[in-house]
């Protein structure tokens, strides 16, 4: 996949489009020493961290990432 027009604007885009960046918090990292380990990749389960600790969905298509009791968009 290429960025066309650089990270920034990427990053722009995000914010235009609504959605916002959520940094790792401390309650991230609590609810991540919880989850079952459904997901090898410790980006996609920090993802998954996330979205449990903010009540929040996650946009994808990967089914491991759906095993996981969160709401998923897609």
């Amino acid at each position: 996949m290429a960025l066309y027009g650089g990270i920034a604007d990427f990053i722009n885009n995000i914010y235009e489009n609504g959605f916002i960046l959520l940094d790792i918090a401390p309650k991230h990292i609590i609810s991540i020493i919880d989850l079952p380990f459904i997901h090898r990749d410790p980006f996609d389960r920090m993802l998954v961290a996330q979205a449990i600790a903010e009540n929040i969905s996650i946009m994808t298509t990967d089914t491991s990432i759906m095993k996981y009791n969160i709401k998923t968009i897609w």
